[in-house]
Parts: C-alpha cells; structure tokens; sequence
C-alpha cells in the first residue's frame, strides 16, 4: 500500500527507539495513543499508579521500565511541579532531549535557570489541545490534529534535537511553529487564559439564577461559557504561573467593562451609545482576525435549519447539502428546552448561501432564520 492509500494516523512515524511520557493524563495520554498507534514504543510513567494503569489499559503505552533508553521524553505533569520533573529527566536520561507540554513556557524556564541547570537538550513546546475534562480516561489520539504546537528554541538548540520535538508535532498531525517563551506566555494570556477567567465569571452568574431565567439560555451564553467546566485545580496553577501577561490583559478588558458600563447608567447620555456602539464594533474587528478554517481569515453567512428531533435527520441535511454541492464550513446545534426539534445553524461562503437555503426549502427543509433576518 502507498502512502497516498494510507490514512492519516497509518502514516509511518517520524519519531523511532523509545518515547517516554511523563504524567499519563489528558494530554500525556492522549499523545500516548497517538504514537502507540503508529507502532512507536511509548513508555509511560506517573506518580499515581492507579493513573498510570488505566492510561495502560485504555492503550497508550506501556509501564515505564529502569532500562529504557528514551531518546525523547514528554514532561506532561501539571505546571507547578513542570521544572523539577524537567530537571530530574535531563539527569535521568543524559542522551535523550527532554520537551514539556506545559501551558506555561517561561517560568519553568526561570526557574531550571536560577537552578544552574544544563538546558542543552531542553526545548520547551506547548500543543494547542485538549478538552474540559482530563485525566487518562478523557485522552484522544485525534485531540492535536490540525492544532498548533509551538516550539520555543534558544541559539543553543541543536537541528537534531529540535527535528525531534517538531517530529513529535508532525507524527500527532500538529502543526509546529516556533515562538519565543515571552512570546508564547504572552499570546496564550490573551487567548487562552483569559478566556477561561472571563467564562468562569460569566458561568458563575448562572450559579443563583432563577430556573426560569435559565430555560431561555441559547446559544450565546453556551457559546461564552463552555471552557467554564474546567478544573480549578490546573486553572490556579496555570493562571499564576502566567499571573503578569493575565493581569495586563484583564486590567484592560475591566477598563473597558466599567467604560461600557458607566455608558449604560445614563443611556440617552450624550455619547453613551457611541460608546457601547463602539466596543461592539472593535469585538467585530477582533472576530474577523481569528483564522478561521484552513488559518484562512474568511467571511462566511449562516442560516439556521429546523430538524426535527429523530434519528437520521442531520445526516440527511448534511446528504442533502452535498447534493447540493454545498461545503459546509462550521455547523452549530442547539435544542430549546421542551421542544421536539433542534436549530442547526449551518455557515457556508457567501456564494454558496442562495443555492444553500433555496435548494433546502425545494426540498422541504424550513429555514428558521437568514443573515439580517
């Protein structure tokens, strides 16, 4: 068989000898499963040995053993003790190159500096992935494909050592890019971190909400509150480790809140609605830069499909658009509480929206809403 036959996780692995993962939770795991897939051998270890069993027995790798000569090791261990496990690694296994997964990239790396430590064949990295639940049992294979995987190389790092860790991107579907740590700890804040705060915050508004408030929650609030289900265990690790770029981004989103809100005391103000007017349109601005599908900053329209709540329906609207020769590039579903249909609000480019809705309703789907409706 060709490559060209093959799919995409029967690929052959670029990474060869031993892997050795540290910490068999969401992430170690998950990259476990990947490379155990493509015939790698995956040594794993952590210090709880019921987690370690079971990343084990859901198959991603093997118990790690005293004679192992990894030549790369993955340091997948939550943030606060992310150095002392890098540390005791490099002098473990002194042939092998040591990355991390760590969310945070430059306190570790200040910390293993003040220490004196030789980082030679330390190369720090961070993939892009991951899922509101952890643990071994939450861990995918599939979690890093088409995510980004940054890399933080120094003038020290060897080509050898660094086509190892980026090999380690390519062989999980990633995609590598290299950053600096400030760079890399900076970006993060604003896209990740931050976030998690401001939907925790929101989400927990909803805590002392009436009931009957909460049957109207739609789309929007579920959309800006999904990562609100994360574990505040890892969150205050990471947030603190990360505490300064956090601080500089949420100094300035609260100054924007209390501008809005000041506006919205004395709405018929003066300039009151300029200024709400004008923090809705810099949110525009900022939605259209995030890379969208294939990184491609692209427009698309939506329209919203009713479905009726039974089996086979969705597939037979997404069978439909292809005979339609229509792409769908997202899709998101919503149900209303008590009601025996969903909302499948389906995104397509502007040239293809007319053929969309009218060829559905030829067919004898009702569209609920249109762009400007």
């Amino acid at each position: 068989m060709s490559d060209t036959s093959r799919t995409p996780i029967e690929r052959a692995a670029r990474l060869s000898g031993t892997i050795r993962i540290v910490g068999a939770g969401l992430l170690g795991a998950s990259i476990g499963h990947a490379l155990t897939a493509k015939g790698v051998d995956v040594a794993l270890a952590d210090t709880s040995p019921a987690q370690l069993r079971l990343a084990i027995d859901y198959g991603a790798g093997r118990a790690a053993r005293t004679d192992d000569a990894p030549s790369l090791v993955v340091v997948a261990v939550p943030p606060d003790v992310t150095a002392d496990v890098i540390e005791a690694e490099l002098a473990r296994f002194p042939d092998a190159v040591v990355t991390d997964v760590a969310s945070v990239k430059l306190e570790p790396l200040r910390v293993l500096r003040e220490r004196g430590v030789d980082l030679t064949r330390y190369i720090g990295s961070h993939p892009l992935a991951g899922r509101e639940r952890g643990g071994a049992i939450s861990a995918r294979a599939d979690i890093f494909i088409g995510r980004p995987w940054v890399v933080c190389r120094d003038e020290e790092t060897r080509a050898a050592d660094l086509a190892l860790v980026e090999g380690l991107a390519l062989d999980l579907e990633a995609m590598p890019l290299e950053m600096t740590p400030e760079e890399h700890d900076r970006a993060v804040a604003l896209t990740s971190h931050v976030p998690q705060v401001v939907a925790s915050l929101l989400a927990a508004r909803l805590a002392d909400a009436e009931d009957g408030s909460l049957r109207l929650a739609g789309q929007g609030v579920r959309d800006t509150t999904r990562i609100a289900a994360s574990a505040p265990e890892l969150w205050v690790q990471i947030l603190g480790a990360n505490a300064a770029p956090v601080v500089s981004v949420l100094d300035a989103l609260a100054a924007d809140l209390a501008e809005v809100a000041d506006a919205l005391r004395e709405p018929d103000r003066t300039g009151s609605r300029r200024t709400v007017a004008e923090a809705i349109r810099h949110g525009n601005e900022g939605v259209e830069r995030l890379p969208g599908k294939h990184g491609q900053n692209r427009r698309f329209e939506s329209f919203v499909v009713m479905i009726d709540d039974t089996a086979g329906q969705l597939g037979r609207l997404f069978g439909e658009l292809g005979e339609l020769e229509v792409n769908v590039e997202d899709l998101r579903l919503e149900h209303s509480p008590g009601a025996q249909f969903g909302l499948a609000e389906i995104s397509v480019t502007p040239a293809a929206l007319r053929g969309a809705v009218e060829g559905l309703e030829a067919r004898g789907w009702r569209i609920a809403s249109m762009p400007d409706d």
